[in-house]
């Protein structure tokens, strides 16, 4: 225990990220960095949590779309919260589902002349923020979400992801 110093006594945040590697696309980041980016985003909101990151290729990305949002296509991102009955305790909540279309990502990255680690980055952040709570839904929602991820990015290192061009580390 620590004396009471002006110091405070905090528990340590634990974070459970699983990550599922369901594609062999060119460049995804190591699994650290997702965890990293995935940890950071987590942390100014809660102190514990548990969270899948599936990375996918485009056949199954569309099918999770056209099957949860009913859109055509492939999209670069997808969370899917998980919802935990009142009377289920857990000692880590269980926050949900991220699976990220390497293939989408990449292409985004390179047309959008962003590094692909700083847009991978960007889109882990995201969808923990969209686990979370957080949409971009309506115009004041998104700007809500847009500046939270801006406030991460650069904490992380990085410009701003809404910005176009080259999006180096700083």
């Amino acid at each position: 225990m620590l004396e009471n110093r002006g110091l405070r006594h905090c528990e340590p945040c634990r974070y459970n990220i699983d990550i599922q590697l369901a594609t062999d696309h060119d460049y995804i980041p190591r699994p650290s960095l997702l965890r990293k980016w995935a940890k950071f985003a987590l942390g100014r909101k809660i102190k514990s949590a548990e969270i899948t990151l599936r990375i996918v290729d485009g056949k199954e990305m569309k099918d999770l779309n056209e099957t949860y949002r009913q859109k055509k296509g492939l999209t670069n991102v997808l969370s899917f919260p998980f919802t935990i009955p009142d009377e289920v305790k857990l000692d880590i909540p269980i926050l949900g589902d991220i699976v990220i279309c390497a293939e989408v990502v990449n292409r985004e990255a390179e047309e959008q002349k962003k590094t692909p680690e700083a847009h991978w980055a960007h889109m882990i952040v995201h969808g923990v923020f969209h686990l979370l709570g957080y949409d971009h839904e309506e115009d004041s929602e998104a700007q809500i979400m847009e500046t939270l991820e801006t406030e991460i990015m650069q904490q992380l290192g990085y410009k701003n992801p809404y910005e176009t061009g080259e999006n180096e580390s700083s």
